[in-house]
């Protein structure tokens, strides 16, 4: 089934309901790679579960259900995350109850070749007092779905990093069997976890998810810049180059003007940038 323009632009929920757990927050740390060193007291709070249990600021990118997209008509075994705005207007709570106002904000038809650029958009409120927790703009590249006859463009230019050399850099290695645990938070795509899968859509073998990758850059910022203050974080936007293998080493440059840190994260070992153009914005 392909999909319909009209239909899929239409395509909005009310008030859908969310929960996640103290175990979700910190399955989702896991899969970012927080507490690879089990006695590093700065990550356990992320990891281990007791009062004032930390969470990740990107964790905010797979607390919505995939349920929204079930008649959307494309090919989900070959649509890959483009990039994501975020907009935390509070910490994420370790557990909560959540509501989600959810629409279609744009679709960008790049032809039979490239496929469409399917930008959501979310607002996320606390269900116990209907206060608007985070925003987040998604943008879905239907790799197999161009030529539904949708405009072509324009697509918004992204944010430039600084001309001079990085200020940081943080190297965080991936582990041969991230991308399998990072589906237990809710990305079940088989491109992350099937050989034969990722094989047909082009790549090597399984790839690491996208949304995986932001939040290894988070986690590299919160290391290296945030003293590990998960309160600090209120923006975190990307734009995904290139695919990470699980085993990959991924090194995020950073340059920090302010309360702006501009990022990119790189694979030395391949020469390819993964994240390009990144924005994670501090409480002022």
């Amino acid at each position: 089934m392909a999909i319909d323009y009209e239909a899929l632009l239409a395509t909005a929920v009310i008030d859908e309901p969310f929960q996640y757990t103290e175990k979700d927050s910190i399955l989702y740390a896991l899969g970012v790679g927080f507490g690879s060193d089990p006695l590093d007291r700065n990550e356990l709070p992320f990891v281990y579960e007791q009062p004032g249990l930390h969470t990740v600021p990107t964790m905010a990118s797979m607390l919505l259900s995939n349920s929204f997209f079930d008649a959307s008509g494309w090919d989900y075994s070959r649509v890959l995350h483009g990039g994501q705005h975020l907009e935390l207007y509070r910490p994420l709570p370790a557990a909560a109850e959540l509501l989600a106002n959810r629409r279609v904000a744009s679709i960008i038809d790049r032809g039979t070749r490239k496929g469409a650029r399917i930008e959501l958009e979310a607002e996320v409120r606390l269900a116990r007092d209907d206060t608007v927790i985070f925003t987040l703009n998604s943008i879905l590249l239907a790799r197999g779905d161009g030529g539904i006859g949708g405009p072509s463009g324009p697509i918004p230019l992204p944010h430039k990093l600084p001309k001079r050399e990085p200020d940081l850099s943080c190297d965080l290695p991936t582990r041969p069997d991230q991308a399998l645990l990072f589906c237990l938070s809710g990305d079940t795509n088989p491109l992350h976890a099937d050989p034969d899968s990722a094989r047909a859509a082009g790549f090597d073998g399984p790839i690491l998810h996208g949304r995986c990758t932001s939040g290894i850059a988070c986690h590299a910022i919160l290391k290296t810049i945030c003293a590990y203050d998960f309160t600090l974080i209120t923006g975190f936007d990307v734009r995904y180059s290139a695919p990470v293998y699980p085993g990959d080493i991924v090194t995020t440059e950073m340059w920090q003007d302010r309360n702006v840190i501009s990022f990119r994260c790189r694979v030395k070992k391949r020469d390819v940038i993964v994240i390009n153009n990144g924005k994670c914005t501090l409480a002022s």
